[in-house]
């Protein structure tokens, strides 16, 4: 285990079965699941309740629902746009559970739109090739979603921490999981560092869209989760594949921050991408055009944008009519006409902005990573699922699916954790950046590790992030939520840069242009990364797998079987020191 984050001493503790940290989809029903099995269950939340990366999304939910499709061929559409590096067993848990997770949704009270005949309404979104989305408000399903769930966390009376940001875990003596530090800002309950105590905690953290300039991620989305499991010793997995968004409100070239997202289903119903003349170029690229796979989309808008020396295209989409852009897209009607741009009437400008990690903690088909009592869902978790690139609109399905399998397994798997024990003796976690360096960090990701990367980029991006890291062992900042975000967004970077420039390859979401093409022969296979106590400090070691399947996590109980059944119905851097690298590319 590597030393935890420098924090004060908690001051202040709750005792439960389970703690789950964060409010998304993946959150709030591992969370409602866990309650329902009888577990005392704490959700602990960076902001309110309702105020994760779930509430943004607009397209929908992808499940085989509609007439004629089946889970074979959702199944196909995900393998295709994983670019060969999806865990079958993953994927087809999820398109087999699917349709049923999205029905107990709709039990729990969503609202999703309807057809005319009282059916659920389906839209198509890149990479698929049947109507399978499902939407709510238009293009606000991820708030329904939330609004859903949050209402049933409600009504169920689980205990909530909201406004607290979590620092580290907790483990006992074995190296169990026994809980989580964290600090709660603001008034309430709780205030200043405290913690959970619990034998099973439950990362769902979200993204770490931040550690780029720009973004379609809220700003607490800064890889807690990824972070705090890194330096508990956990694995992480595919983090070099960071997917790019093709269709982002362009606000300029000095805008950065969260930019609004012009959803994929804009294309789905029947929108062209088009370039400064109004000339169509994605006819030709693919034979899905504009609905090709995210990644493909994303790579022919960079190439034109270079080619013509711009800095962005547009989408067209004014054949809709307004009438149909008040209801159908309502809420991205109301963001560009906010910006100052009509879409019922011109173009709209659009540029790739970081959207979604297809990487994270490793798991295994029931969340469970590789410190026993960790468990991870969400954008937070790698369960193989999206290979080196996301279908669209297969994370929130992610999120439902994979947490009821979490809270069957905490269930099954729950024992009692002896007392948190102190952490290694040693630096607490090195010297805190101070709150600037985190605008340097993601210029550094931006430049170097963007879209468009090279092995010369991501060895200058490495040696950019070790002179912030050298430059905040002289200038160390004070603990404080600003300071542990960007210490959490810097180490993920870190390691993120790392993976990438041992990939020399472009696959899926993660483009080489020094190394353009897909190499299967030696790189169909996962880069797996650990922070490992070393001589020198902490040591990255990364290593491949044999195949596209996850080896087991070694995590669960002895003869524990890796799948419960789902719930019943209702440049290598190093990272302190040197890096270990395991195999090697030839």
């Amino acid at each position: 285990m590597t030393a935890p984050l420098p924090a004060p001493a908690p001051g202040w503790a709750i005792t439960a079965d389970v703690a789950v940290v964060g409010s998304g989809v993946a959150g709030l029903t591992a969370a409602l699941h866990c309650a329902a099995a009888g577990l005392r269950t704490v959700i602990v939340t960076k902001a309110r309740l309702d105020d994760g990366s779930t509430r943004w999304a607009q397209g929908g939910i992808a499940a085989a629902l509609g007439e004629g499709d089946t889970p074979a061929q959702h199944r196909a559409d995900t393998l295709t746009a994983g670019a060969g590096l999806c865990d079958e067993a993953a994927v087809t848990a999820l398109v087999s559970e699917g349709p049923a997770a999205v029905r107990r949704l709709i039990g729990l009270g969503a609202r999703f739109d309807e057809t005319p005949g009282g059916g659920i309404a389906l839209t198509r979104e890149g990479g698929h090739r049947r109507r399978r989305i499902a939407h709510a408000g238009g293009d606000a399903t991820g708030a329904e979603i939330s609004r859903a769930l949050v209402a049933a966390v409600r009504e169920a009376g689980i205990e909530t921490v909201e406004n607290a940001l979590a620092l580290d875990l907790l483990k006992d003596a074995e190296g169990r999981a026994a809980g989580v530090t964290l600090h709660v800002m603001g008034e309430g309950r709780h205030d200043g560092v405290g913690a959970v105590h619990a034998p099973a905690v439950v990362l769902a953290t979200g993204g770490m869209g931040q550690v780029f300039s720009v973004t379609t991620n809220p700003a607490v989305s800064t890889g807690d989760g990824v972070a705090l499991a890194l330096r508990a010793g956990a694995e992480v997995a595919d983090l070099e594949f960071v997917q790019f968004h093709p269709t982002v409100l362009f606000l300029g070239a000095e805008a950065e921050g969260r930019q609004p997202l012009i959803s994929e289903a804009v294309r789905g119903e029947g929108a062209h991408l088009v370039d400064a003349a109004g000339t169509r170029f994605m006819t030709g690229q693919h034979e899905l055009a504009e609905l090709a796979p995210r990644d493909i989309v994303a790579k022919a808008i960079t190439r034109r944008m270079h080619e013509q020396g711009i800095d962005h295209m547009y989408l067209d989409a004014r054949h809709f009519g307004a009438a149909m852009w008040e209801r159908r897209f309502p809420t991205i009607l109301a963001a560009c006409r906010a910006h100052g741009i009509d879409p019922v009437t011109e173009p709209v400008p659009v540029a790739p902005a970081a959207h979604y990690a297809s990487g994270g903690v490793r798991t295994d088909l029931a969340g469970r990573t590789t410190v026993p009592g960790l468990y991870a869902c969400g954008e937070t978790a790698c369960t193989g699922v999206h290979g080196a690139n996301r279908l669209a609109s297969n994370s929130l399905l992610e999120g439902l699916v994979f947490a009821e399998r979490i809270a069957a397994a905490v269930a099954a798997d729950l024992t009692p954790a002896g007392p948190p024990v102190p952490p290694p003796h040693g630096p607490a976690g090195g010297a805190l950046l101070p709150a600037e360096a985190r605008a340097a960090v993601q210029r550094v990701m931006t430049e170097g590790a963007g879209v468009l990367r090279s092995a010369a980029g991501l060895a200058a991006a490495g040696r950019a992030l070790d002179r912030l890291a050298a430059d905040g062992e002289h200038k160390a900042a004070e603990p404080g939520a600003d300071t542990w975000e960007t210490a959490n967004l810097h180490l993920v970077a870190r390691v993120l840069v790392a993976v990438a420039a041992l990939r020399p390859e472009t696959r899926g979401c993660h483009w080489r242009e020094d190394r353009t093409e897909r190499d299967d022969a030696r790189w169909r296979r996962h880069l797996v990364a650990a922070l490992t106590p070393g001589a020198a400090g902490r040591v990255l070691a990364v290593h491949p797998t044999g195949t596209a399947a996850f080896p087991a996590t070694a995590a669960g109980p002895p003869g524990r079987p890796a799948v419960p059944p789902p719930t019943p119905e209702p440049a290598p851097r190093p990272v302190g020191a040197a890096v270990k690298r395991e195999n090697p590319e030839p």
